[in-house]
């Protein structure tokens, strides 16, 4: 796939994204899908493949949320296998507290799948808005 179908790929992510819906997104996950959380906070760290990016991430992650989580793209930038998005999510958090994050989301794309994403995020906010991944919190 060439740049313009790799940006077409993540725009269509986000098409569903923007309403909540992570269908798209999570049928477009190579198996071996690398998802890197920038930082040093309790979900910071890298995930590996599709499996633990579901059990170690996204639950823990979603399982904060009281309302529907949505999160639209701003911009897309595109360069061979590679495509930036700056993106805005948006929910309220479990803690009471809107997580409003602002994001930069690095992808590289390999045989139009999601290969690996670097995500930049408001690490404060995450700390601020957010408890401890419910495998950690359980554990401490």
């Amino acid at each position: 796939m060439g740049t313009s179908e790799n940006k077409q790929l993540l725009q269509s992510i986000f098409d569903g994204l923007a309403t909540g819906d992570g269908r798209t997104f999570n049928e477009s996950l190579a198996d071996d899908f690398c998802w890197h959380m920038i930082g040093d906070n309790a979900w910071s760290g890298s995930y590996r493949g599709k499996k633990e990016v579901r059990e170690k991430l996204l639950d823990p992650l979603f399982e904060q949320f009281a309302t529907r989580y949505t999160n639209k793209a701003v911009r897309f930038i595109a360069e061979g296998d590679f495509v930036v998005v700056e993106c805005r999510g948006d929910v309220m958090a479990k803690t009471g507290k809107r997580y409003n994050n602002t994001y930069c989301w690095v992808c590289r794309v390999e045989d139009g799948k999601l290969k690996e994403l670097m995500e930049y995020m408001d690490t404060a906010l995450v700390e601020r808005a957010l408890g401890k991944p419910f495998a950690e919190a359980s554990a401490g």
